[in-house]
Order: C-alpha cells, then sequence, then structure tokens
C-alpha cells in the first residue's frame, strides 16, 4: 500500500504542511536540515507523489503530450528519444500518441491531451497542420519538431536543411566536381524544398552556373532513387558527381550506375542524407548528412520547458545543424578529408556514449 504524505508527516514529526514544502521544493523557508530529513524519510519508506491527486489540487501535472504520425519511424524513435531525456532531467514524464497520418486522429488526440492537466503538448515529425490550432490546445504550450509540411510555421525546432545540402554540395565541390546532379525528395515535403534550394545556393556560391537538366525529380525511396538515377545518368552528358535527398536514393542511385556499369566512387561521386543505418551496411558505404533528431528532441523540450516557464515567446524557428559523416560513395581520401569533415557516425557516438555511461 503506497505511503501517503499524512503518515510521512507523522513519521517524521513535522506538519503535513512542511513535507508538502519540503517535497514540492517550495519557496517557502523551511530548516535544510529538517528539508533533507524528510526527503530521506521518504526515500526510506517509499513515498512517491500522487501527480492526479497534485493536478486536482492545481491544474497541473508533470506531464507532457507527445503527438506523432509514425512512433515506429527511426526519426521519431530518436526524437522522441531526445524530449524525453531532457523532460526527465527537470522531473517531467510523457505520453505518447500515435495519430497513423490522420489529420481526424489527430485531432482526437489534442482534444484528448488538452483536456487533461499537462503542461503542454509537442508534436513530434507530424504532416498535417491542425485547423484552429490554438483553439482546439486551449491554453496549453505547444512546440513542433521537424514538421512535415511544407509551409513554415513558428515556434518550430527544425534541421538546418539548407545548412546540411549546402555542406554536401560543398564537399563535392572541393573533391574538383563542377558537374554536380541532384535528385530530389518527395514532392510537397519541407526537405525537399530546402534541400533543393541548398543544392542552388551551394552552386551559385562556387560560381557553378545551375543547370536544370541535372535535376531529376525523385521521391524518399529506393525505386524512385533508382528510376531518377537512370534518367540522369543515361544522358550523354551525365554528372560527374550527385548530391541526392536522402540514403535511400543514394542507394537506389548506387544500383543504377552499378547496371550502367559505372563504378562508384571512380564515375561516380555521391552523398546522401539522413545518416540511416544503410548508408554503413550499402556498398559501397554513403557519405551523407546527418539528420539531427535526437539533438532536435532536446531542443524542442528545451523550447517548451521555457514557454511553460514564460521564459521565451511562441514567434521563433530554431534550426538545428546536421554533420557531414565522410565514407566511400564520394571518393574522397584522408588527405582530402578537412577535421569538420572526420565526425564519428551514429552508431560510433552511441557506443561511445554506452561507454561513457559504464
Amino acid at each position: 500500500m503506497a505511503v501517503t504524505i499524512r503518515e510521512l508527516s507523522e513519521a517524521a514529526g513535522v506538519s503535513v504542511a512542511t513535507v508538502s514544502r519540503a517535497l514540492n521544493n517550495s519557496d517557502h523557508p523551511i530548516n535544510p536540515a529538517t528539508k533533507q530529513r524528510i526527503l530521506d524519510l521518504a526515500q526510506k519508506m517509499g513515498y512517491y507523489p500522487n501527480h492526479v491527486a497534485r493536478s486536482l489540487r492545481t491544474d497541473r501535472s508533470p506531464i507532457i503530450g507527445i503527438i506523432c504520425d509514425d512512433i515506429t519511424s527511426v526519426f521519431t524513435t530518436a526524437i522522441v528519444r531526445g524530449i524525453q531525456d531532457r523532460l526527465k532531467a527537470d522531473g517531467y514524464f510523457c505520453i505518447v500518441i500515435n495519430t497513423d497520418w490522420d489529420p481526424a486522429s489527430e485531432q482526437r488526440a489534442i482534444r484528448d491531451l488538452a483536456g487533461h492537466s499537462i503542461e503542454g503538448i509537442i508534436f513530434a515529425e507530424t504532416t498535417h497542420q491542425s485547423a484552429n490550432l490554438e483553439l482546439n490546445i486551449e491554453d496549453k504550450k505547444y512546440v513542433f519538431v521537424h514538421r512535415l509540411f511544407p509551409i513554415g510555421y513558428a515556434n518550430s525546432v527544425i534541421p538546418d536543411e539548407m545548412y546540411g545540402s549546402r555542406l554536401a554540395v560543398n564537399h563535392l565541390i572541393r573533391l574538383g566536381h563542377r558537374r554536380i546532379g541532384h535528385i530530389t525528395g518527395s514532392k510537397g515535403f519541407f526537405a525537399s524544398k530546402e534541400r533543393l534550394l541548398g543544392y542552388r545556393a551551394e552552386l551559385e556560391q562556387a560560381g557553378i552556373p545551375f543547370d536544370p537538366e541535372l535535376v531529376e525529380p525523385g521521391d524518399f525511396d529506393l525505386k524512385a532513387g533508382y528510376d531518377a538515377a537512370r534518367r540522369l545518368l543515361e544522358r550523354s552528358n551525365r554528372p560527374t558527381a550527385v548530391f541526392v535527398a536522402n540514403d535511400w536514393i543514394a542507394l537506389g542511385t548506387i544500383y543504377a550506375a552499378q547496371d550502367l556499369g559505372l563504378r562508384v566512387p571512380d564515375d561516380l561521386a555521391i552523398v546522401g542524407y539522413d545518416d540511416r543505418e544503410i548508408a554503413t551496411l550499402a556498398r559501397p558505404t554513403i557519405t551523407t548528412v546527418t539528420l539531427p533528431c535526437f539533438e532536435m528532441g532536446q531542443a524542442s523540450a528545451e523550447r517548451l520547458l521555457a514557454l511553460i516557464r514564460n521564459e521565451a515567446t511562441t514567434n521563433e524557428e530554431i534550426k538545428i545543424k546536421g554533420r557531414l559523416i565522410i565514407r566511400e560513395s564520394c571518393g574522397a581520401t584522408l588527405e582530402e578529408q578537412s577535421p569538420a569533415d572526420v565526425t564519428p557516425s551514429r552508431v560510433e557516438r552511441l557506443k561511445e556514449l554506452r561507454e561513457q555511461r559504464d
């Protein structure tokens, strides 16, 4: 049976109010020695706060709602992990609702969460911008992280897509390429538009004329990447390098090049985006730009906490930069890699973090 706050006060020989102040870190003056004695006793007796009762009294609780389209997405899971790790440090826990890409389900999730005593909502990798969002969410604080709909929205944490694509194209330029192709991502996605804009901006910065013949429409999957790469590479004046919108497209491009008798990276250099696990499994392994999902999750949680504490406005879009990961598909030798290029992969970084923790 759970220990009550009254039982704890009797064991400590102090009032219930004093115990409450100690447990809730109240600003009300309390003797430090008494406070520590209460905390030690609470741990010894196995006391756990009743968040439901507390929320009924204060209309607040240490709960954050997370709404996502697909919790099984490799990006969403990393984002949610970043959110939870950051919120846990401040004593919050999360309720995650999966909406299966359905706007009606998203609306129900918003109503259900807003109807409870939660502190705020984080929309993690969602495609639908719900109508009348502020009205539906009432007075709850909210943040979008890695929003997938094509228009901009204040109070978002997103990857710096243009920075990442410029990083990729700049790397190919530094390797001596001037005829650089691009295969776009899915139509209507914010990431597709920004990665194309970054590609064009970096070419312009280097004084390389933009050639629309070197851009092929694609989709964020292997087959679309393969088909687009075949169209691009079968031209008489094909590119010597290709920056593609994600790693699945990069893998499709490798297959297309091999089927046409081209060698990667000798005949065609390739740089992808996202740093998925397949980038390390492909042969050759894929040079790519990381999608900083864990970091975006942490930043979105930090942003929401600032809003809850009235330490920030809602009119801000935060961009998180990814990193270039050099592997085999671009053809860079060790001598051609700058110190900024030689960055650990996600797998290596996780291994490093585990070792530090152990």
